[in-house]
């Protein structure tokens, strides 16, 4: 097992790298951070108006708040949703529960299309993305499928880390176009967007570590 994540890991890292493939299965991870955000709407009275993903892996949620608590913590929710999924998927792993991960996989592609996702590049990568997951599992080939599952986790996980610390570079270089720490910047006019970029990679390091941590203790 041990074995089979850190092929995993280094595969997830080298190939978000590529400009098409490579951002085709990113988008994976921008799915889940859109997600947390429209959750945490919902949890905290808001509204979800629509998520748009696109071929750049970037996306956007649409939300309504109830009040700017609401609004604080569906800005946050993201980065932390991610963060927390790649994680996550990692204890399931060392555990041996792979068909959880196939149940979120799914509730996640689910949901997102029923409810949320409307743009037509998300719709296509949802369509895609889910046929061919349900092809794998079912193909039956479980040692494939457990593959893939290792490398989707690791993908999550990557990702949660890298668009954490390209969030925090664009907090210092570009404030008010960095995303969620722009966005909590404006409402919190007292805590600048460098501060919620460092906070953002922050605790992505810190899932990550925890995960990594579990997988060097098997």
């Amino acid at each position: 097992m041990k074995t089979q994540i850190i092929i995993g890991l280094v595969l997830a890292l080298f190939l978000t790298q590529m400009p098409i493939v490579g951002k085709y299965f990113a988008i994976l991870n921008t799915m889940i951070h859109e997600s947390g955000h429209s959750i945490v709407a919902l949890l905290t009275g808001g509204e979800v108006q629509r998520i748009s993903l696109f071929p750049n892996t970037s996306g956007v949620t649409m939300t309504g708040h109830s009040s700017l608590f609401s609004h604080l913590l569906t800005s946050m929710a993201g980065y932390v949703f991610s963060s927390f999924f790649g994680f996550f998927f990692f204890y399931l792993l060392i555990k041996g529960k792979y068909q959880w991960i196939v149940y979120i996989l799914l509730a996640f592609l689910a949901i997102n299309l029923a409810f949320w996702v409307r743009n037509v590049y998300g719709l296509f990568w949802i369509v895609s993305f889910g046929a061919g997951f349900i092809w794998l599992l079912r193909s039956g080939h479980e040692t494939l499928i457990q593959y893939v599952l290792v490398f989707l986790a690791s993908l999550v996980l990557v990702e949660a880390v890298t668009s954490a610390f390209e969030i925090m570079w664009l907090s210092f270089v570009s404030p008010m176009q960095a995303g969620d720490a722009a966005n909590l910047a404006r409402a919190t006019t007292f805590i600048p967007a460098p501060i919620w970029g460092i906070a953002f990679f922050g605790q992505a390091v810190y899932f990550a570590y925890l995960a990594l941590k579990r997988v060097f203790a098997v």
